[in-house]
């Protein structure tokens, strides 16, 4: 018994000592790529990447917690976008000081796994077999469009969709022809 006291312990001890909390500022790029961000103190960016953690869990004035990435700005900092679902939900502004914090993703993909995708993937395993040899950034960006719906059943269409796009597209990803491909696929 006293093992499993230790591991929990160390589990937390570990969990514990990886978050960095900060404050930051909401600032905005003068960029068509990159819009409104955060930037991330050099000592917290230093830490996660010194241990090569690029992907992580950010949490907003101690409520919303979302998944990110450590964006390199150029010039040696890092900043971590805030997108138009945040910023409105949390009714914030350029110039407002935002309390983060940050701890690895141990996700699988970098983000949930919608319900309904995984669902699809364990019954079709051809589909599966494709999406896992997509690169972690390509997973990560049609599990954020299926995910991004509100209702089951619009998520579950779109899941549909880009499965069935990847076996006809033999797991070769051209978003803009997917993304038609869903728009007629919405029409059957």
């Amino acid at each position: 018994m006293d093992w499993v006291v230790f591991l929990c312990v160390n589990l937390w001890l570990n969990f514990f000592l990886m978050k960095k909390s900060f404050k930051a500022v909401l600032n905005k790029f003068n960029s068509p790529l990159w819009g409104f961000h955060c930037m991330v103190p050099e000592e917290v960016s230093e830490f996660f990447l010194g241990k090569d953690i690029k992907r992580l869990v950010c949490q907003i004035n101690e409520e919303h917690e979302f998944s990110c990435a450590l964006m390199p700005k150029g010039d040696g900092r890092y900043f971590i976008n805030i997108n138009k679902e945040i910023r409105t939900k949390f009714h914030l502004e350029i110039g407002d000081s935002i309390e983060m914090e940050l701890w690895p993703d141990e996700s699988k993909y970098g983000l949930p796994m919608p319900e309904e995708m995984e669902v699809l993937l364990q019954q079709d395993p051809e589909a599966d077999k494709l999406f896992h040899a997509l690169t972690p950034g390509k997973q990560r960006s049609l599990l954020f469009m299926i995910g991004k719906p509100k209702t089951s059943a619009i998520r579950l269409n779109k899941a549909l969709a880009i499965t069935e796009y990847l076996k006809g597209a033999r797991g070769k990803v051209d978003f803009k022809e997917m993304n038609e491909f869903i728009r007629r696929f919405r029409k059957i």
